[in-house]
């Protein structure tokens, strides 16, 4: 069985996330946790927060506890949010504005208690 775990308009640029994700890919729950525990980036909270949320889903979906040991991360990947929201302004040359945009991304992590998930 397979469930899934979308966190939306993350204040992370979708590449620094990105990175995180291929790290997880394939592993399961547990070593997930210990590779974003380990790793010194800011955006590992809340890709943690999205694992644990995936299976947290799967534990309802199944009707039982699980063992993170024998639950992996079949699929993730982070896509672009919006920019046009959060405009900021910095000051440019000669007087002019120059537009500032926020960086958002979307994360969506899939979870399966079968380590070959069809995807």
């Amino acid at each position: 069985m397979e469930a899934k775990c979308q966190l939306k308009y993350q204040r992370y640029g979708r590449r620094k996330v990105a990175l995180l994700l291929d790290a997880i890919r394939g592993k399961s729950l547990y070593e997930a946790g210990h590779i974003l525990r380990n790793t010194p980036m800011s955006a590992c909270e809340v890709v943690n927060k999205a694992i644990q949320s995936a299976g947290a889903n799967l534990a309802v979906k199944l009707g039982r506890k699980i063992d993170l040991k024998q639950v992996w991360v079949t699929a993730c990947y982070a896509d672009q949010g919006p920019m046009k929201m959060l405009h900021r302004v910095q000051p440019g040359p000669q007087g002019r504005a120059m537009p500032f945009k926020r960086k958002m991304c979307h994360i969506t992590v899939f979870v399966s208690d079968v380590k070959e998930a069809k995807r």
